[in-house]
């Protein structure tokens, strides 16, 4: 006599019955809504042909049957084209929470605080209904110091979504790998030339695979690199970008332009030189911010053809107060729409940070980050 024993199921196919199960548990309420959608109207036009064909009302011509009737089919109606909003508003809720989740991984969330420095960011998007565009901008503290990307890529909205994640994801990696600013600023360059390569031989499949010959030359991207020592000096890259804005509140001249001389070329048209030097364009002192951004701050007109006067703006903000990143970004957004009176015509991003690293109190109106044993 042959006895045989139940052998206990492998690990793999355990796994492979949970996933089973997690699966039929993730797909069942979508079933569910599926039959819903198809259901509802369906016992609504039940209803109206039910009326039409059993109802003895329905089959009389008088004034008050049809007033009835009307009434019915009114109803019916009503029904139908408030499940068919209220299925679109659902859709239109998931595609949003989608599309939200998808823009924070691209330009993501800054923390309040990073390595000694209050931070506030944003971004004003030329198309309607999207958070991100053509602008990026990161921080990212290192053990070579902190080091920060802003960036303005051609054009604007989401047409330009592919080169600020082929930028900012080199940046997130050189950032880290690089300890001289300008060998970040050669990986930028070359994450941007194999995305413009990439976007040539699938724009143009004659070429079989091959090299272009001129790939995308009117693309490019502005880039300002940034590096914040631990003694606040900050050294620089400029690719073609405008220069931030030092905010020292208190001073005689509260507000002025960090410049390191003239930019080089934006990335994409021309090489970079064969040598990169970071700039030294001052030194942030504690209590003391910067303001980066993009052209887009700068080059907003209102009804008369006039530019933003972002420079007056901060030193409105900045003269008899101190640097509060998030008050100073309400301040530029709040005063950018009034100027322009609608929307931007390009896309418009800004990034301010202040100095704390010798324990500059938290200011007025600043969010307050507590862990489990101090207040930061």
């Amino acid at each position: 006599m042959i006895r045989t024993r139940n052998r206990a199921p492998t690990r793999s196919a355990r796994t492979s019955f949970r996933a089973r199960l997690v699966k039929a548990a993730r797909t069942e309420p979508g079933r569910i809504r599926r039959v819903l959608v198809l259901a509802l109207p369906t016992v609504w036009g039940a209803v109206a042909i039910s009326y039409k064909l059993a109802c003895p009302l329905a089959q009389q011509t008088g004034l008050g049957a049809r007033i009835v009737s009307s009434v019915v089919f009114f109803a019916v109606g009503t029904g139908l084209i408030l499940h068919v909003r209220q299925g679109l508003l659902r859709e239109l809720r998931e595609i949003r929470a989608v599309a939200g989740a998808a823009q924070n991984v691209l330009i993501r969330p800054l923390p309040p605080r990073l390595d000694g420095l209050a931070l506030a960011a944003g971004q004003l998007s030329a198309d309607r209904g999207a958070s991100v565009g053509g602008d990026l901008y990161d921080v990212v503290a290192t053990d070579h110091g902190v080091r920060v990307v802003m960036g303005d890529v051609r054009g604007h909205g989401l047409a330009a979504l592919a080169t600020v994640g082929a930028v900012l994801g080199s940046f997130r990696e050189a950032a880290h790998d690089e300890p001289e600013l300008g060998r970040v600023l050669r990986r930028l360059e070359r994450a941007h030339a194999r995305h413009l390569r990439q976007r040539s031989r699938d724009e143009h499949p004659a070429t079989l695979g091959a090299e272009p010959d001129h790939p995308l030359a009117e693309e490019f991207v502005t880039v300002l690199l940034l590096e914040i020592r631990p003694d606040g000096a900050v050294h620089a890259l400029n690719c073609g970008h405008p220069w931030p804005y030092l905010l020292r509140p208190g001073a005689e001249r509260c507000v002025e332009p960090l410049t390191g001389g003239d930019p080089m070329p934006p990335l994409g048209p021309f090489p970079l030189p064969a040598e990169l030097v970071p700039v030294r364009c001052g030194r942030v002192l504690p209590g003391e911010g910067l303001l980066l951004h993009t052209d887009g701050i700068e080059d907003a007109r209102d009804a008369h053809g006039r530019f933003f006067p972002l420079q007056s703006t901060l030193t409105d903000v900045v003269r008899r107060r101190t640097v509060v990143p998030q008050a100073v970004l309400h301040a530029v957004y709040g005063r950018l729409l009034r100027h322009i009176g609608g929307l931007p015509s390009d896309d418009a991003a800004v990034l301010v940070l202040r100095n704390d690293r010798r324990r500059v109190p938290v200011q007025s109106g600043e969010p307050v980050v507590r862990t489990a044993h101090k207040v930061l």
